[in-house]
């Protein structure tokens, strides 16, 4: 690896990567715990980074930011990658400090209960499947562990996140990547013609009056669609778009189907 290329790591629950290097800049994504990046730029005490799963770009608080040597960064890049697959869990580092890990998070060299980044080791309080596994059921089940939470622009966390957060982290959980936006995400599978022809794990974009896609959502059967939209909820799908019975109209218009495969 070159060694003028700065890497970093991700030891915090979340951290806010911002449109510009300020606290008061607009969040647009998040990086998650165990999510590495590359360091492009710095501005005064902010630091332009790439994070690795998805390309995505940001400005990181210089204070969030945990430099790893290429050693560490490529034992935490080899083997099948490992997940939270909990809503929340807890891991303790070795001065028994603990942290919050949120789903989806990255668990490098995952031995049982114990991981390690920057020959640091963490050990989880919690025990479940951590090996990403990939079918309709397992896409399903794990949106709706995410049931309920709240809507957040920008956010990737149990805590808050946005649409196309909430798709990339199901996804990512289930060991497919997606890009971090909704258009870019619809760019990714093959388009599926008719919402009849829709299966379960399928992707539908929405698009605004301009025709840009906006929104995204998850398949269910029964026409149903799992979305991020005020919180994770379930609402009716049909081919003109969601519908929010709640609301009694439709919100969102749907553009198209894709189908996402390993």
């Amino acid at each position: 690896m070159n060694q003028h290329v700065e890497k970093g790591v991700c030891l915090h629950s979340c951290a806010p990567l911002r449109a510009l290097p300020g606290d008061r800049s607009e969040m647009v994504s998040q990086l998650l715990f165990g999510e590495t990046y590359t360091v492009l730029d710095r501005k005064a005490n902010w630091l332009l980074v790439r994070l690795d799963y998805d390309a995505y770009e940001g400005w990181l608080d210089q204070l969030q930011h945990s430099p790893i040597d290429s050693n560490c960064l490529h034992q935490s890049l080899v083997g099948k990658p490992s997940f939270s697959l909990n809503r929340t869990n807890e891991a303790t580092d070795e001065n028994g400090a603990t942290i919050l890990i949120s789903f989806g998070s990255s668990l490098p060299m995952l031995d049982g209960n114990v991981f390690s980044i920057n020959q640091k080791r963490f050990q989880l309080l919690n025990s479940n499947p951590f090996q990403a596994e990939c079918s309709p059921q397992v896409i399903i089940k794990n949106a709706e562990l995410l049931l309920n939470t709240p809507y957040l622009w920008g956010g990737r966390s149990v805590l808050g996140m946005d649409c196309s957060g909430f798709t990339q982290l199901v996804f990512k959980a289930c060991g497919l990547r997606l890009y971090r936006d909704a258009y870019q995400q619809a760019t990714q599978g093959s388009i599926i013609d008719f919402v009849e022809e829709a299966q379960a794990g399928d992707l539908a974009f929405f698009d605004n009056q301009e025709g840009s896609i906006v929104h995204t959502g998850i398949i269910m059967t029964n026409r149903q669609i799992i979305h991020a939209s005020g919180s994770v909820r379930i609402d009716h799908l049909d081919h003109q778009g969601i519908f929010n019975s709640e609301l009694n109209r439709y919100t969102h218009q749907l553009r198209l189907i894709k189908r996402i495969q390993p």
